[in-house]
């Protein structure tokens, strides 16, 4: 077993973080405690708002706010629910299986050694990159277990009710692990970040990168419990409409090669996943272990769900031009991430798109009083938009969704989800980045006015 080192940070006596850029220097404000307590005692049972639509109400929304609006409605669904789940024995068994599965892959396989940013405290934290082989290894033994009648290939969708029961459960009580974890043994205790809330704590989290021995709980749970699950539920539904329907429409057919190009990416570019927001700055707490475990699978699969259900076949000139508007997107958010990168390694040594990129030496100080700088590319793709990459990844994501069609507006709840989380993310990210590099960062706002959106925002 691998002995995490730190710094000599960690020898010191514990204390509450309150660097800026990473930690909070106050307690919440009581709307931001009352919003998290709401969202840790409500998102539990969220799939059941998409269930319900799919099996009663021809997978329109309004029409399940019009049951819900009696308690005739109410009970129907209720009724239903019963009879869907009749045991949660096996289910729970299924994905105790595929938790223990994918943690196995993830100590046992073979692996190049990743760095992650360096933590308020000082620490540089290294990751076995196995992303890509497991998931291949996975898809093949689901593929191979169907065609050997292991298990049915629509196994998720026919055990979908008890499946998320148990992916809700597993999320609540890793929530709860990794919290007592914060307090009691952490694994970087001067990495740690409390707000004074209960509430906050708890949905946010305490412990910035918690492990246990070798077991990443972050990337582990984002990565190999969350997206390649996205990727065998959505083979699942699949499998679930030929079984039904006797044919698998281009529609579905679209979803499919669209996710898993960006679930592919996102395992191939794994080293640079760990440099990203969410495993650079947010801690983990329910927003991440529940939401990896149980938000991803449900919400992120939404579109195989509507189409084994609901069937769209699309006309091959649509289906062709959607899948051309999805890969346009994610070449571009692949193209604009790489311009970033290139220009860091080479010091702005190099050619954007034909030109010596434009950008801005910018210096900030870490937490242990080391001065760094920079590179903030103001050319390219990012000439146009500072979070540039965020619009190409929309742009993918309503790809994602538009093979559904126009009668129902659940398949795009995905488009309008993910509209939510970059803007919301493009601001904490514009805070952080304003507290990071001060004046430095006006400057880069003065040669590049908008956040998003041209024209806009």
């Amino acid at each position: 077993m691998t002995v995490l080192r730190t710094t000599k940070l960690e020898s010191l006596k514990a204390s509450r973080h309150i660097n800026p850029l990473w930690g909070r220097s106050s307690t919440p404000a009581i709307f931001e405690i009352a919003f998290c307590a709401t969202l840790v005692l409500l998102c539990p049972a969220s799939f059941l708002i998409p269930w319900s639509a799919l099996e009663l109400c021809d997978g329109s929304i309004g029409k399940l706010l019009v049951r819900l609006g009696d308690m005739d409605g109410i009970y129907s669904i209720f009724n239903l629910a019963q009879e869907s789940l009749p045991s949660v024995v096996a289910p729970m068994k299924i994905y105790g299986s595929w938790v223990v599965f994918q943690a196995t892959l993830f100590i046992v396989l073979p692996g190049t050694t990743g760095y992650g940013e360096t933590t308020p405290a000082g620490n540089r934290l290294w990751y076995k990159i196995n992303g890509l082989l497991s998931w291949f290894l996975t898809i093949g033994v689901y593929i191979l277990g169907a065609l050997c009648s292991w298990w049915d290939a629509d196994i998720v969708a026919k055990q979908w009710m008890g499946l998320m029961v148990a992916a809700s459960t597993y999320g609540i009580v890793l929530t709860l692990l990794v919290y007592i974890k914060a307090h009691v043994t952490p694994s970087h205790s001067l990495d740690r970040k409390f707000s004074g809330s209960l509430f906050h704590d708890i949905f946010a989290g305490i412990e910035l990168n918690p492990r246990i021995g070798d077991l990443d709980l972050k990337l582990f749970n984002i990565g190999r419990v969350g997206m390649t699950a996205w990727t065998i539920v959505n083979l699942s539904f699949a499998a679930s409409q030929y079984q039904h329907f006797g044919y698998v429409c281009n529609g579905m057919i679209v979803v499919n090669i669209l996710q898993s190009l960006y679930i592919l990416d996102f395992f191939y570019q794994e080293d640079w996943y760990i440099g990203t927001i969410d495993i650079a700055h947010d801690h983990f707490g329910f927003y991440l272990a529940w939401g990896g475990a149980a938000w991803i699978p449900s919400m992120y699969t939404l579109q195989a769900q509507y189409l084994a259900h609901y069937p769209f076949n699309l006309s091959q000139t649509t289906a062709l031009i959607i899948l051309l508007v999805g890969v346009f997107g994610y070449w571009m958010f692949r193209a604009s991430n790489h311009q970033r990168i290139v220009v860091r390694r080479t010091g702005g040594k190099c050619v954007i798109w034909g030109k010596k990129p434009v950008v801005i030496t910018a210096h900030y100080t870490t937490s242990n009083g080391e001065r760094h700088t920079s590179l903030l590319l103001c050319s390219g793709f990012w000439g146009i938009a500072r979070h540039f990459n965020y619009i190409a990844d929309l742009i993918l994501a309503f790809a994602m969704c538009a093979p559904c069609g126009t009668r129902n507006v659940l398949p795009y709840a995905y488009f309008v989800y993910m509209t939510v989380l970059l803007i919301h993310r493009s601001i904490r990210d514009e805070d952080r980045c304003s507290k990071k590099y001060g004046k430095d960062w006006e400057l880069y706002k003065a040669r590049v006015p908008y956040a998003l959106i041209p024209g806009i925002y």
